[in-house]
């Protein structure tokens, strides 16, 4: 059989280290397995991109080829191929395997693809695909919650606000341009003046960017409305209070804001009850939120229910009760309940080699990380050089320089999470098995809604309403696992119906 053999990388630091060593092992697996390699590519990629121009380019050599004659397709391991179960090259070349047009072989991992394979291998590869996706998003939401503490604590990651400098890891006053932010909201407040003859008087009194430019009126106007001045850091993520000295009072902050928008007071609203479904369903009819609603009987019974807020005026006031949602959600933690533990210690030991796959892939992502915070720090050397030289200002060199600190910030943040992940494999697979089994449990004991609306988001995604019927899809991996609790004999029983195993991978990929 002739042969295509496919090695990648993620990034340019690892160029140096990994295609070399891909290449020898298919090469020897060819070898071996007598195969003529017609054709190897040797690309850099990110395999989580939805463009990935250069695999597209291969795909299309593959299924030129595959026309005429069949072939195998060779990847060192699967996440050679993609580390993302809903890429749609993964379906297609899985889809060409199992029509007997290509077989897909994966020489590190001894795994092979083809029209031969059993219901419980398809099931296995599945599995290794949405897992390794689930473990690698996790280390991405780590990271994310880095940042979050970063804002509890009331650091500021963002561009420095002018009247500010960076000092180290610090923010601090800048001796030359804060009290000239002061006076602007001062001059503001006094009602007496427009944003053009706050300009005319800033720039008079010398107030400069950091490029060293005037400030235009839309310029002065974000200053006016930004509430970092008085110790609110703004973030897409919500407002928080930040660390840094205050440049003007919160008074004299709202006394310009006032002024600036002459809105009414809103109307106070009392803080309204929890739901479970709060805020997580839309109207099916018009798209509007589901607004919840506590009701009492006379005989004391009390229930919630939901209807459209009718935001558009399209829709009439129809009421659907809480219990009923939850109906569907109860059946699938059911479903999840039927997982023996036998099962779940069999699957496990079915994924132990999946291991030293992951163990691969975070020494790589550590290396990489090195590699990148070695290269910023030279270019913060070199661009000390380009300064002594004075080759640029002082004003380029301190923008470049807070740049280079930013993205070396980022990588420390993320080496941590790597260097504190727990790259064990079967231990990732337990914990996800294990929360499934007892999620109806854990759904149930949770004493608080929020918590149980917490659970809900964290197992079920794309919730929506179909009449009066709560339909919803579940997150990765959980929709796998459910597959395992349909079908708790694919690790062993030979009667197990691949027809029906096939139906039930497709539908929840």
């Amino acid at each position: 059989m002739k042969a295509i053999n496919i090695s990648r990388v993620s990034s340019e630091d690892q160029k140096e280290n990994s295609p070399e060593a891909q290449s020898f092992r298919m090469n020897s697996y060819c070898k071996n397995k007598h195969f003529e390699i017609i054709k190897e590519f040797d690309f850099i990629e990110s395999a989580y991109k939805l463009k990935r121009d250069t695999f597209d380019e291969i795909m299309e050599y593959i299924e030129k080829v595959s026309k005429k004659e069949k072939v195998a397709v060779c990847f060192d391991k699967v996440d050679r191929l993609s580390r993302n179960i809903f890429d749609k090259r993964v379906a297609k070349l899985y889809e060409m395997a199992i029509g007997d047009k290509i077989e897909l072989h994966f020489v590190s991992d001894g795994q092979v693809i083809d029209d031969k394979m059993s219901a419980g291998d398809k099931f296995a590869f599945g599995m290794k695909l949405g897992l390794a996706k689930y473990y690698s998003d996790a280390i991405s939401d780590n990271v994310k919650r880095a940042f979050e503490q970063k804002r509890r604590n009331g650091e500021w990651t963002g561009r420095v606000r002018l009247g500010y400098l960076r000092f180290n890891k610090d923010i601090i006053i800048d001796p030359d341009r804060a009290y000239l932010i002061q006076k602007m909201f001062e001059l503001y407040a006094t009602n007496q003046h427009s944003l053009e003859t706050i300009r005319t008087k800033i720039t008079r009194l010398g107030l400069r960017s950091i490029k060293g430019n005037k400030l235009s009126k839309s310029c002065i106007d974000n200053i006016l409305r930004d509430s970092f001045f008085c110790g609110m850091a703004i973030s897409k993520y919500g407002p928080y209070i930040h660390k840094y000295p205050k440049l003007i009072t919160r008074e004299l902050f709202d006394k310009c804001k006032e002024i600036r928008s002459q809105r009414k007071k809103l109307p106070y609203k009392s803080h309204s009850r929890d739901f479970i479904f709060k805020g997580l369903l839309k109207c099916p009819n018009c798209g509007c939120s589901m607004s919840p609603e506590q009701h009492k009987k006379p005989s004391g019974l009390v229930y919630n229910l939901y209807s459209c807020t009718n935001a558009k005026g399209v829709c009439k006031k129809v009421y659907i009760n809480e219990n009923e949602l939850l109906k569907p959600v109860y059946e699938v933690l059911e479903r999840f309940g039927s997982i023996s533990e036998d099962t779940q210690e069999k699957l496990v030991a079915e994924l132990r080699k999946s291991t030293e796959a992951e163990a691969v892939f975070h020494k790589a992502q550590i290396s990489r990380i090195r590699n990148a915070y070695d290269s910023i720090q030279e270019k913060q050397n070199n661009l000390l050089d380009v300064l002594i030289d004075k080759s640029i200002t002082k004003d380029v060199y301190d923008k470049k320089h807070q740049e280079l600190k930013d993205k070396m910030e980022l990588l420390e943040i993320e080496m941590s999470e790597y260097q504190n992940a727990d790259y064990n494999y079967q231990t990732t697979v337990a914990i996800v098995i294990s929360v499934a089994r007892r999620a109806k449990t854990i759904f149930e004991k949770s004493s608080d809604i929020a918590g149980k609306r917490t659970f809900l988001t964290y197992i079920l995604q794309n919730p929506t309403l179909n009449e009066k019927t709560l339909g919803f899809t579940l997150r990765s991996p959980f929709n796998l696992v459910l597959e395992l609790a349909d079908n708790p004999n694919w690790l062993g029983d030979q009667d197990l119906n691949p027809d029906k195993q096939d139906q039930n991978l497709l539908s929840y990929h």
